[in-house]
């Protein structure tokens, strides 16, 4: 069995994806999450980092020697926190320690936080060099045990970054319709790991959710996101609106069992694992709302 067919098969159909990072959860709040939604029949739990926060690979350390049995994911692991020699040798210490638990989610983060640290923000170009400083030790030291490297990506050449340097991809707040457009791209034999927000409401609830990230998206020029809903066919009005159609593509939206209907389409366009992160306003209620899905959505 190869590492992707292994991983496919550890992974199963749905994950968690929780704003740890953002919301700085507190360690222990997020032990007790994980251990939560583990026991509840989530195969795999992810979050990230950003500059400036939690040390995304000391966080996994500590939650994979506390919560047995899940796989833990970083969405992403930033290249702005850290060289990609030290991100491979990171990812290799968790695989020795976790065989089969661990997945490397690697993502090039956003304009404002490459100024942080004085770079200019080249996505694709950065992204490339960092894969081939990750190789470069690889190559120095291999790895003991195996593990999976997806990229976060959104548009073409990132995907095709994904396909051709990584096992796959790891998109983050696109829509349903994103799904079969990266399968195309990446082809059958790569990984295919979607985020996808939830929320159990109405369409003006999910309404209201899409206004805010736009509104946040636009505030933090994440360009990447309105450049990937533009690229499926929305226009500026579609997301200004937001426009019926861009809402219900960009969430999933009603009862728990509409949402296991509508996660079954992402699953049939192409995606190997979907990743569900309610919309809410807490990580508590975060975590609340992926145990009341998860008698419709884990089955």
């Amino acid at each position: 069995m190869t590492l992707i067919e292994d991983t496919r098969a550890r992974l199963g159909a749905i994950g968690a994806w929780l704003p740890s990072a953002p919301l700085r959860t507190p360690p222990d709040v997020e032990r007790a999450a994980t251990r939560r939604l583990a026991g509840l029949g989530y195969r795999s739990v992810w979050s990230g980092e950003g500059p400036g926060g939690r040390e995304v690979f000391a966080a996994f350390g500590d939650l994979l020697a506390s919560v047995p049995d899940v796989v833990l994911g970083t969405g992403i692991a930033n290249v702005w926190a850290r060289l990609g020699r030290t991100a491979e040798k990171g990812g290799a210490t968790l695989a020795q320690a976790h065989p089969g638990r661990f997945v490397l989610g690697v993502g090039i983060g956003h304009a404002f936080q490459a100024a942080k640290y004085g770079e200019p923000y080249r996505p694709v170009d950065r992204m490339r060099a960092y894969l081939s400083e990750m190789d470069e030790a690889a190559a120095e030291s291999p790895a003991t045990v195996a593990f999976p490297r997806v990229l976060a990506a959104v548009g073409p050449r990132m995907l095709e970054l994904s396909r051709d340097h990584a096992d796959g991809a790891h998109p983050f707040a696109q829509p349903v319709s994103h799904t079969p457009y990266a399968r195309e791209i990446l082809g059958p034999d790569k990984l295919l790991i979607p985020q996808q927000t939830v929320l159990l409401g109405s369409r003006e609830d999910a309404r209201e959710s899409v206004r805010r990230r736009v509104a946040q998206s636009r505030e933090f020029a994440v360009t990447v996101y309105h450049a990937g809903w533009k690229r499926l066919g929305y226009t500026e009005a579609d997301i200004a609106g937001p426009s019926d159609g861009f809402v219900d593509d960009l969430v999933l939206w009603g009862d728990a069992a509409t949402i296991a209907k509508r996660l079954d389409e992402l699953l049939d366009a192409g995606a190997d694992h979907v990743l569900l992160t309610p919309s809410a306003a807490t990580f508590e209620s975060t975590v609340d709302l992926l145990a009341e899905l998860a008698p419709a959505v884990l089955r």
